[in-house]
């Protein structure tokens, strides 16, 4: 079934990467010259259309550019594994319950900045990829791999054999994140918006980090909580000197 990415980085992106695009819908009189040539160099087919038709197949801000796509590509955990850089200490991200789009899609973007190897989300009670997903992440739906999977305490019970450390983010009888050894094979889970870690995954962290808050907020959004982990373990793994 075909599906819709829209915003004009997210599109540059795909095109730029040389990734498969259907078909290129532009706004009338579009200022986007740069990506109507890079279409064109691709044999794209591009329909020039009204703002009301762009509106119908894209919920948000299109920016006047949408592109019709095949469904969003997902990978096996081999497939990730095996596409990890000798010499890389590899880093996945699993999403426990994630429900909101505008969550994953900036986890996405920042796994991107770190050098994630890929995020694992759960086919059931979870977001999937979708357009929204796609226009927060500004292009990085097509750069970093994901996985949907049924279990993902069993996905977790599989890694560990495979030799990677399981470290939850959490609140509740959690060590300092900068205090935390994050040098290892790793997968960061992070729970859902409203409940956090759900009690078999949690089961399944070798350990769990909490980010400290001295305001009177007691929490940060999952995508930002997410973000200050990703960059604790970069500064750890590549110091500066």
């Amino acid at each position: 079934m075909a599906q819709y990415i829209y915003g004009k980085n997210t599109v540059l992106t795909r095109l730029n990467e040389g990734m498969p695009i259907e078909k290129l819908f532009l706004l009338e009189q579009s200022k986007w010259m740069d990506v109507l040539e890079l279409a064109k160099k691709a044999r794209i087919e591009v329909v020039m259309c009204s703002r009301s038709k762009l509106d119908t197949l894209a919920n948000g801000n299109h920016q006047g550019i949408v592109a019709q796509i095949k469904e969003y590509k997902t990978y096996s955990i081999d497939e990730i594994l095996s596409s990890v850089e000798n010499g890389k200490i590899p880093l996945l991200v699993m999403c426990d319950g994630l429900e909101d789009p505008h969550n994953l899609g900036a986890i996405l973007r920042t796994a991107d900045a770190v050098g994630v190897d890929g995020v694992i989300i759960g086919k059931h009670r979870s977001v999937s990829l979708t357009p929204t997903v796609a226009k927060v992440s500004t292009g990085a739906i097509d750069t970093v791999k994901v996985a949907q999977v049924t279990n993902l305490t069993q996905t977790l019970k599989e890694l560990k054999k495979a030799g990677f450390w399981v470290c939850g983010a959490d609140s509740e009888k959690a060590s300092d994140y900068r205090l935390a050894n994050l040098t290892a094979p790793l997968v960061l889970v992070v729970g859902s918006e409203g409940f956090g870690l759900s009690r078999l995954v949690k089961e399944q962290c070798d350990f769990t980090v909490k980010i400290p808050m001295v305001g009177k907020v007691s929490s940060l959004n999952a995508s930002v909580a997410t973000a200050v982990l990703l960059y604790e373990i970069l500064n750890q793994r590549n110091p500066v000197k």
